[in-house]
């Protein structure tokens, strides 16, 4: 369980940092947009190509796999009917539906596997959902939303190839091609990657510690209802689901309680950053990236001493 707290005290602190440049005003009004698009646009693909490029292919493509693509996919569809009975607006409901099912796999997740079950593998196949098919998916539904509401709605052929345009997606499959060919890229290209890759984390929880300075408490005016919905099926609907189908599978011991982790994790920062990119949804996403978070600790804990 320590490594648990202790994963989540490495993301506070960060977060707390970025609240003291919002306080200080260090950076300026435009510090929000510059962190969060210099993570998305720059640091966020290096950071895919490098954590791809060399990914055990036979631990990525496992039951667990599958396991994550149905619980994630259950928990944003579930979004999705409660924001069209609601009506919510179309953008908003994709992040939503995003917040409700990606997790926060690398900066929490990869850490707090490796803690708690030793295996920093078993973060792998979450990473792969959620790097080539969740995450490409959200961002060129938000991109194409975007263009209509300013005017400029995508051809047929602008929507096909969107995801070319995507640095998220070409970088995914870019790492995926080499990890699959297992050619080993020079390391005069890795270094470099690998500096640029190191601002993607960082750059995400500053942004999102700057953005809290001066927001309203979570959940306030029409946001709420969705918040509510997002936190239940992040912090209690993905991991139930996830355990049901890791049973329906087979899983026992540690396998279980592997996916069962992963699926408890909170919502991503970087839906933050999407939401901001896009400019959709940006209340919720920070809402929901805090309160899952809080929520995930006591949830993860449970997690581990039920079934550890």
């Amino acid at each position: 369980m320590s490594g648990v707290l202790q994963g989540f005290l490495v993301l506070a602190v960060i977060v707390a940092v970025g609240w003291g440049i919002g306080r200080s005003d260090l950076l300026g009004p435009a510090a929000v947009e510059v962190l969060s698009r210099t993570a998305f646009f720059v640091a966020s693909p290096a950071l895919l190509f490098s954590t791809l490029s060399v990914a055990d292919v036979h631990a990525v493509f496992s039951g667990a796999l599958a396991v994550t693509a149905v619980s994630s996919s259950a928990a944003c569809v579930l979004y999705l009917v409660f924001a069209m009975l609601r009506r919510r607006p179309a953008g908003e409901s994709v992040v939503g539906a995003m917040s409700s099912g990606y997790v926060n796999a690398g900066n929490l997740g990869l850490p707090i596997v490796t803690y708690v079950l030793a295996d920093p593998t078993a973060i792998a196949p979450v990473l792969l959902f959620q790097l080539a098919v969740l995450g490409p998916l959200g961002a060129t539904v938000l991109d194409t939303l975007t263009r209509r509401e300013d005017g400029r709605p995508p051809s047929l052929w602008r929507t096909v190839v969107a995801p070319l345009r995507n640095p998220i997606f070409v970088a995914t499959v870019a790492g995926l091609v080499v990890a699959f060919t297992g050619w080993q890229v020079p390391e005069v290209v890795m270094a470099p990657v690998h500096l640029v890759a190191g601002i993607a984390v960082p750059g995400m929880l500053l942004a999102f510690g700057v953005s809290l300075h001066g927001a309203a408490r979570p959940g306030q005016g029409e946001v709420g209802p969705p918040l509510v919905v997002v936190s239940l099926l992040k912090n209690v609907g993905q991991p139930a689901i996830a355990v049901a189908v890791g049973l329906l599978l087979g899983m026992t011991g540690p396998r279980l309680l592997a996916v069962a982790i992963c699926a408890a994790l909170p919502t991503a920062q970087n839906m933050f950053a999407y939401a901001v990119r896009y400019r959709q949804g940006v209340t919720l996403a920070r809402d929901a990236g805090l309160v899952t978070t809080v929520l995930s600790v006591p949830v993860m804990i449970g997690v581990v001493a039920l079934l550890a």
